[in-house]
Parts: structure tokens; C-alpha cells; sequence
């Protein structure tokens, strides 16, 4: 039960920018106050437990130092973003038999994540770019914990067009273009999100040249021309017989020998089997659609889909992702 209350103090650290506060080296508490907020004894109760948790440690002359721990979150904005996003998840599991039981009829994830419901108001919503932006805003900022293992995965130099299906604001594919500059890259995701992706394209030259289209991947053809399609964190999100449809389409817009990747947390992960069974498991109760996957489980489905072979390739940090490479 501990386990809660250092979540916490880990999200008063985060908001208090405590971690960036300390980067260039240990401070004494009352620099530390003018720079935050709290009152002194209550930011001697947080760097105490920070201290305790590996968040900080104490330094030379009753300094607050980074600790193992939280030297990570130094300049992580990834981190940060699903750390704060967390406070929405935590509402939703205040009472877990509730959730369960299916008695929360507003769920705090499920109004995050828009694209879950079945209502047909907010599906229409999904055209508007504004509704879309908070959770569009997250997905962006928190896919750098996985996209440098997937590019370091996977040599995407051997192909000639990507496309990435729900592919957000275009955060995946601004990364790949570092190591395959050469590549030619398309991005698919709801209306909303393919034109606040492609607003940011138009302000920035080097991704000018990305086309960007609009849609709904369970009800809307694919473009092809694309030898490689991308899923990046996106078929956890929705049921077995969503994904059946999307990866049909998938298999339909790629060419022959053309490839699929998939990369996304996974249930049973070797040493991490907490994180798809139990985290995720409650996590995607809570959003209302979805279930973690183990790779046989994925794997399954691909094969029923009509594709021929599922390799697993090596991950730096398969407790963020593991990635499937599927042939077609």
C-alpha cells in the first residue's frame, strides 16, 4: 500500500520541478524553497521522503542532491507527461470493485481517451483538432520511451515508404527520419489528430514533406504505396475483434513481402509480468476498450489476418515495448 504514497511524492517532486531545479548539482533546503513554493516544513516532509525513496540524496553540508532515481526525470518530459497523467487513471481506481463491477458510468481515462466511446456525439468530436489535443498532446510527449527502441530495433533504412497508422502528431516519425533521412513517410490517425499533425509539419521544413491523411483505420481504407506500416502503442488500445479489422487492412494496403511492425507493451514479458496483466490490464479497464497482448496472443491474430511470419526483435526495455516484426 506504500507503493501509492510514493507515487505521490514522486508527482509533488514533478510539480515542483524539483528534479530540473537540481541539474546542474545539490542545493540547500532554503534555495530550494524560493524556488517552489512550499512552505519549509512541508518541503522538508517531501525531500525527506524523496531522500528515502532514491528520488534525492543527501549531499556534503545538508544538501539535496539527484538520486538514482531521480537523475532519470532530469529534462524527461516524457516521464513527467504520464506521471501527471496519472491523477486521471488514480480517480478512476478509488474504488477497484467499482470499476470491476463496471459501475463508474463516467470514468475519469475513458473521457480522456475520446476515441474509446461508443457515443456518437463523440465520435463526431473526433473531427474537431481542440478536442482531440489533450490526450493527442500526451501521446506525443510520452512516445520517446519507446520510440528510440524501436529505431534501435529495427534498421529502417531497407525500406522505401513508412507509413505510421495512428501515427499522432507525427512524433515516430520525426525520430526515424534521424537514421533513414531517406525514407518517404506517410501518417494515418482520426481527423482531428492528422490535422493538428499536420499543422506542425507545415511550421517545420524538415517534415514538410510528410503526407498526412485522415480517418477512421476500423471503418476507412488505407493509403498504399507504404512497403512498411508501423503500429506504435496502438492495438492494446481496442478488442481482438477491432484489431481483426484493422490488421486486415493492414495486410490489404501493403504490398507483397511488404512488412508490419508492432510495438507496444505486452503482457507476460519476461521479468516485467506485473506490468501487462496487472498495470495495463486495469489501465485499459479503466480507459474502456482494450487488453494487454501476450506476442503469441498478437502473433495469432497476425496469422489469422493473413500474414505469413512474426519475429520477435530485441528490445533495449521491453517493459516499455516489445516489437513484433511481421511479414506479409
Amino acid at each position: 500500500m506504500a507503493g501509492f504514497v510514493y507515487t505521490q511524492i514522486l508527482l509533488a517532486c514533478v510539480r515542483i520541478n524539483l528534479f530540473n531545479l537540481l541539474k546542474n548539482g545539490p542545493l540547500e533546503i532554503g534555495f530550494i524553497k524560493n524556488n517552489c513554493g512550499l512552505e519549509l516544513d512541508a518541503l522538508q516532509k517531501l525531500l525527506d521522503g524523496a531522500v528515502s525513496i532514491d528520488l534525492l540524496e543527501m549531499r556534503s553540508h545538508q544538501r539535496y542532491g539527484l538520486g538514482t532515481l531521480g537523475a532519470p526525470m532530469v529534462g524527461n518530459t516524457a516521464l513527467s507527461a504520464m506521471i501527471e497523467h496519472h491523477t486521471v487513471l488514480y480517480e478512476d481506481l478509488k474504488d477497484p470493485l467499482l470499476l470491476l463491477s463496471g459501475g463508474i458510468k463516467n470514468k475519469n481515462l475513458e473521457k480522456f481517451w475520446p476515441y474509446v466511446s461508443e457515443d456518437e456525439k463523440e465520435q463526431e468530436s473526433l473531427l474537431d483538432k481542440e478536442r482531440v489535443k489533450n490526450y493527442s498532446d500526451l501521446m506525443s510527449a510520452s512516445l520517446p520511451l519507446v520510440a528510440d527502441q524501436v529505431v534501435d530495433a529495427y534498421d529502417f533504412s531497407r525500406h522505401q515508404c513508412l507509413l505510421d497508422v495512428g501515427g499522432g502528431q507525427g512524433t515516430f516519425l520525426k525520430r526515424v527520419h534521424l537514421n533513414a533521412p531517406q525514407l518517404q513517410r506517410k501518417l494515418f490517425d482520426l481527423p482531428g489528430v492528422a490535422q493538428l499533425a499536420q499543422d506542425g509539419f507545415l511550421k517545420d521544413q524538415k517534415q514538410k514533406d510528410i503526407q498526412v491523411y485522415g480517418g477512421d483505420f476500423f471503418k476507412d481504407p488505407l493509403p498504399h504505396g507504404a512497403d512498411l506500416i508501423t503500429l506504435i502503442r496502438v492495438i492494446f488500445d481496442h478488442d481482438d475483434a477491432r484489431v481483426k479489422i484493422l490488421l486486415r487492412s493492414i495486410f490489404e494496403a501493403l504490398p507483397p513481402n511488404g512488412k508490419l511492425l508492432i510495438a507496444e507493451p505486452m503482457a507476460d514479458t519476461p521479468g516485467h509480468p506485473a506490468m501487462g496483466r496487472a498495470y495495463f490490464g486495469f489501465y485499459l479497464l479503466a480507459m474502456g476498450r482494450g487488453k494487454p497482448r501476450s506476442i503469441s496472443e498478437i502473433s495469432a491474430l497476425a496469422i489469422d489476418s493473413g500474414f505469413k511470419k512474426v519475429e520477435v526483435l530485441p528490445s533495449n526495455m521491453p517493459i516499455n515495448a516489445q516489437v513484433l516484426l511481421i511479414s506479409r
